[in-house]
């Protein structure tokens, strides 16, 4: 039985990734901020009251674990949640881009180095991006907090995969695909289960060699 701890996972690619993973077999801890009905009628762990932009609920996520993971490492990590906020350029919210700043990049930062020590070699990091974070496949401008949050988680993430690759831990970049979830407003050309099937087949995929590299859901590699 594989362990997997999902932040975000009480909706959207959260939830699917927890429902599919239970429904393969694997153990699954669900972080949250509040849980939802959906999240709740799983058979998910779930750990409610993280919020990973805010660092004091963080502070003793590994003791917390403790508990459901019965002395067992984490095998997969999956940074997924994140916030949108739409902005352009007549209308920036600066208090908005620092709060995607720190939900998007510093949250999954902060997330796997409180949990590092509850990862063995051979575990996986899972970092859930978008292709909005690529500066060379920008060609619509706009979002701009959105843009420059997964900008730096990407090169947060990158710098991750190489401090931790001695460890024998790989760590996977991954955008999701355009998806229909509440985050959108049920905007998106792919479900949330779809979405969440490819990055399943990706997160298993994942090796040491392949590490550090930004990836689609449906395998693609994309550009920085």
């Amino acid at each position: 039985m594989t362990t997997i701890v999902i932040t975000g996972a009480n909706r959207g690619i959260g939830l699917a990734l927890t429902q599919l993973y239970l429904a393969a077999g694997d153990q699954v801890i669900a972080l949250c901020r509040h849980t939802s009905p959906a999240l709740s009628q799983t058979q998910a762990q779930v750990i409610e009251g993280v919020d990973v932009g805010d660092a004091s609920t963080l502070t003793n996520l590994a003791s917390t674990l403790a508990g459901p993971l019965q002395g067992k490492a984490i095998d997969i990590l999956i940074n997924n949640a994140g916030i949108l906020r739409e902005e352009e350029l007549d209308s920036l919210d600066y208090d908005d881009m620092l709060a995607q700043y720190r939900v998007n990049a510093l949250g999954p930062l902060m997330v796997s180095n409180a949990l590092l020590g509850l990862l063995k070699q051979g575990s996986k990091i899972a970092v859930i991006t978008s292709r909005m974070g690529s500066i060379s496949d920008n060609t619509s401008g706009g979002y701009y907090g959105y843009r420059m949050s997964k900008a730096a988680l990407n090169a947060g993430a990158t710098s991750l995969a190489v401090d931790l690759k001695p460890r024998g831990i790989a760590v996977g970049i991954l955008h999701p695909g355009f998806v229909q979830t509440e985050m959108v407003n049920g905007a998106g050309n792919i479900s949330a289960e779809e979405a969440a099937r490819g990055l399943i087949a990706r997160i298993a995929e994942l090796t040491l060699a392949t590490s550090g590299s930004f990836r689609h859901s449906d395998g693609q590699a994309l550009p920085w």
